[in-house]
Order: C-alpha cells, then sequence, then structure tokens
C-alpha cells in the first residue's frame, strides 16, 4: 500500500469532513471506516436529527448558519435529493445520507476502505520529545494489513488511535470519571404520528412519570424523547439510557442488552398507554448503542464550561456553535441544560484538537480536548462535521509549511478559516 499524507481513522461526520478537506486541499488521504458506510452516528447509532446549528444576528436579525463549509455543501446536496425535513431541526432519511458522503469523498479524491477496523499505531520518539505515529495497522476481509503516512487524524469517537499512541486522556467527570449514559435509538411504525404529538405526547409522559417514581420502569430517562421521520407514520425515538462506562468492552457490551430490554418496554408501554400507537410495530433498532462521551485527550487547551457559557471567541477558532450544554445525567434521571445567550455563540480552538504530547496527530469530533461540561455542547452532528472540516485544513497547512502540529500559529488557522468564511464573525 502507498504511504499517504494523511490518514483518518472514521468515517464518521468529523473524519469525513476532515478526509474531503484535506484531499480538496491536494493531500492524499485514506480514510478508514470499520462500517460499511459514512455516517457515524447518523448511520451506525440512528441519531436523528441534526440539532439547531443557525443563529439570529442581533444586529441585522438575519438568521445565519454556524455550521458551514462542506456541511452547508452535505445540506444542499441532501435538499437536492429530497432527503430533508426541515421543522427547525433537520430531520434528514440517512440512505441518502450514505450515498451523498460516497459522492463527496469520490470527487474529492479521498481513498476510502470500509469494514476496516483499526487495531493499533507503530510509533516513535522525535526529536522534540512528542510521539511520531509511523503506521497503523487494521484488520479487514484481507486479514491484518499496514498503511503509513505522514499525518494523522483520530475521529473515532473514543480515542482509540491517540490511546494507542500513548497519548494522555481523561474521561468523563473531573470528580468521578462517569460519562453521560448511552442511548440505543430505534422506530416504530405504523403510528399516527400527527395524533401522537396533538393527543397523546403529553398524556404519556406524565403516566412514565408517575411509573417511574413508583419504581415499575428499567429504564432511569426522566421523560419520553420521540421525533417525527421523514416517513410519516414512523417515531423516532432517541429515549433509552443506559448507565456505564462505554470504554470498558463488557460494561458496552451489557449496555446493549440492557438498553433492548429498555426498547421493548417503551414499545410496549406506548402501544398499552398511547392510541396513535396501538398498531404499531417495531421497524429496526441502530446497530450500536449510542455514546456522547469516552475519552477526550489532553490538549494544548482544554475547552471549560466558561468558553462555552460566556461565549469566547478563540483567535484559532476552526468553527462555531450555539447548541447549549446539554448533559444527560451520569447518575440515572434527569437531563440538564445551561442555554446559550440568543443571538451569540461560541468557538472551538485550533490547539483543543492538538494532543500535547504528539507532533503529527489531530484529533476530531466528540473527543477533544474539554472538560465533561463543555464536551455536551460541541458533541453534535454538524459541529463536530466542522471541527473536522477545520482540522483537515489544517493538516494540508502543516504539510505546506513543514511545521508539526502544535507549530501552527493562531495566524495561520484565522487566514486559512477566513479563506473559507468558516468563522463566524471572522
Amino acid at each position: 500500500m502507498k504511504k499517504y499524507d494523511l490518514i483518518v481513522v472514521g468515517g464518521g461526520f468529523s473524519g469525513t469532513m476532515a478526509a474531503c478537506a484535506a484531499a480538496r486541499d491536494g493531500m492524499s488521504v485514506l480514510l478508514l471506516e470499520k462500517s460499511g458506510a459514512l455516517g457515524g452516528a447518523a448511520n451506525v447509532n440512528y441519531v436523528l436529527p441534526f440539532m439547531n446549528y443557525n443563529y439570529r444576528n442581533k444586529e441585522t436579525n438575519e438568521k445565519r448558519p454556524l455550521s458551514k463549509g462542506l456541511f452547508q455543501e452535505f445540506i444542499r446536496r441532501m435538499f437536492a435529493m429530497d432527503a430533508l425535513l426541515d421543522e427547525p431541526c433537520v430531520h434528514f432519511n440517512e440512505e441518502y445520507l450514505k450515498m451523498v458522503l460516497d459522492d463527496m469523498t469520490t470527487e474529492f479524491g479521498v481513498d476510502v476502505l470500509f469494514h476496516s477496523t483499526f487495531v493499533d499505531a507503530e510509533t516513535e520518539t522525535g526529536e522534540d520529545g512528542k510521539i511520531v505515529v509511523k503506521k497503523i495497522r487494521f484488520l479487514n476481509v484481507n486479514g491484518m494489513m499496514e498503511a503509513e503516512a505522514d499525518r494523522f487524524i483520530d475521529a473515532t469517537g473514543d480515542g482509540l488511535l491517540f490511546m494507542n499512541a500513548g497519548c494522555e486522556y481523561h474521561v468523563g467527570r473531573e470528580n468521578d470519571h462517569k460519562t453521560q449514559p448511552m442511548t440505543l435509538c430505534f422506530r416504530m411504525g405504523k403510528v399516527d404520528v400527527d395524533r401522537y404529538y396533538r393527543e397523546d405526547k403529553k398524556k404519556v409522559n406524565v403516566l412514565w412519570k408517575e411509573k417511574l417514581a413508583a419504581g415499575e420502569l428499567l429504564n432511569p430517562r426522566e421523560d419520553i424523547l420521540a421525533f417525527r421521520h421523514l416517513t410519516s407514520d414512523v417515531l423516532h425515538l432517541n429515549s433509552t439510557r443506559v448507565l456505564g462506562d462505554p470504554t470498558d468492552p463488557f460494561e458496552r457490551s451489557r449496555a446493549e442488552q440492557t438498553a433492548r430490554k429498555q426498547m421493548l418496554e417503551l414499545y410496549n408501554f406506548l402501544k398499552e398507554n398511547a392510541p396513535s400507537c396501538k398498531d404499531a410495530t417495531i421497524l429496526s433498532s441502530s446497530f450500536e448503542i449510542g455514546v456522547r462521551e469516552s475519552r477526550m485527550v489532553e490538549g494544548l487547551y482544554t475547552i471549560n464550561t466558561q468558553d462555552i457559557l460566556e461565549c469566547r471567541k478563540f483567535d484559532d477558532a476552526i468553527t462555531a456553535g450555539n447548541y447549549d450544554i446539554d448533559i444527560h445525567s451520569p447518575d440515572g434521571s434527569g437531563t440538564t441544560h445551561y442555554w446559550i445567550p440568543d443571538g451569540d455563540f461560541y468557538t472551538i480552538p485550533y490547539r483543543a484538537c492538538v494532543p500535547k504530547d504528539a507532533e503529527n496527530l489531530w484529533v476530531v469530533g466528540r473527543c477533544i480536548s474539554s472538560t465533561h461540561e463543555a464536551q455536551a455542547a460541541y458533541r453534535i452532528m454538524p459541529i463536530v462535521a466542522c471541527i473536522g472540516e477545520g482540522i483537515g485544513i489544517m493538516t494540508a497547512v502543516a504539510k505546506k509549511n513543514g511545521r508539526k502540529n502544535y507549530e501552527i500559529t493562531s495566524a495561520q488557522v484565522r487566514e486559512s478559516m477566513d479563506a473559507r468564511g468558516l468563522v463566524e464573525g471572522h
């Protein structure tokens, strides 16, 4: 296999956009994905919809997107295929999503390897004492394979590459290392969805709270979270809740089994108590349980709660967002929201994507350097897609200028982001 300028491990939104951005800027790129399609959480975990990525400019009252660039190109293509429903969160059909991401990676010249599971990395120590990743090994239908590159991006979500390379990281809350709970999304068909929202939603949530208080439910979630689907008689449920350590393979495996029991419990509850669901059937559940939070790298900068709530504008910002700090309690019931002021936004700094102890490795997605609270804001798909694009661009800048990841200046980041209009306010 040829040596690449860049290898991206993980084909979710963040990894895919990173790969496309780097290839667009002239790099040879290999993108590894463990499943058979790109899209990550949207595909493997049935995460839906795209949470709000727009804001209203206080001076002009104009509605503007905060998630720009390649994500907006993706949105444009999805709308052209009639595969989006905007109400105002953007609901989508993931089957079209897979094809759009196939088209984008093909057009930008990214080499994609599906069904390829990362195994380990070969590293050495550089002259500056930092980790240098030389090659990775991965398993697919051909057995064990190796690939070599000058630069690498960890887009695995769980930090598998940076962990294996020996980078420092942390997990969960600072005081006890507990993480947000895991969720198995599933779908029910033959539902009168309009009637559910019109007549049943409020009623069943009251009854759910009563049963929860009485200790009659396996699921500790405080309410029923459901969304529309592009198919009119399908109800999408993002409402199971399983506590545990997603970095422990046994706990994660038990979580899959527990979540399926919760799915059946919730399905039966709605059939029995919501007339709109009396004829419903379980259509499908996600291929893997969804993980909100696991490992986060120790980076050159750690995003904190005040950075989010005070809407800090970093000199080396690579994207912006205004999704709130949305914490599903690691202790069980309860979801806490810390809202962003109307008409304002925070930014994500380049330095949070640079491991403090590696020189040719970047991190994108939900496992960049931040606190537990801050991660609960930027973890949504539109924002991590833009984090990916920003870092993909900067790997090309590093190549062009012969720089290590930590040698990139804020001025270079600003110039590169401004050239494509990626950060609001710049």
